[in-house]
């Protein structure tokens, strides 16, 4: 008898080890926090189905000031149109890390347009649409930073 409890307590103890490991599936976006890490590098290597970062992410970058300084409080918006028009499908605030990411669904189907609006008036269209969310796979890498001017 006191083997079976001893076994039945090992295994409850289990369950709840995966249980608290377990991945949030609330929908998560960046803004006024500090919780972010790793600028500039590709979030979606983590930040994905099966990843070892907490949330999968939809849409993730970083955001540079001219200085080549992390970006904070500015806002990656996505349209359907360019510069801005058509519908604005997704607003998302780039943290103090000057990171930016939402777990909430975005289609790309049919390709977005990108506009970053500074805090200081400054607004850069992309002028091209994107299909992913995963900015920071080209941006920093094949392609310069993504600097707001």
């Amino acid at each position: 008898m006191t083997k079976n409890l001893l076994k039945g307590a090992m295994l409850l103890v289990l369950i709840a080890f995966f249980i608290s490991c377990e991945k949030s599936d609330e929908n998560e976006n960046s803004g006024d926090g500090d919780k972010s890490h790793n600028a500039g590098e590709n979030c979606m290597n983590c930040h994905k189905s099966g990843g070892s970062g907490e949330g999968r992410f939809t849409v993730a970058g970083t955001l540079y000031n001219a200085a080549g300084s992390v970006y904070p409080n500015a806002t990656v918006k996505l349209y359907t149109g360019d510069e801005a028009t058509g519908t604005l499908v997704k607003s998302i605030k780039s943290d103090a890390s000057g990171n930016f990411y939402t777990t909430e669904s975005v289609s790309f189907v049919s390709g977005l347009y990108v506009t970053i609006n500074g805090t200081n008036g400054e607004v850069m269209n992309k002028g091209f649409t994107i299909t992913n969310g995963s900015c920071n796979s080209c941006h920093g890498n094949s392609t310069g930073a993504i600097e707001v001017k």
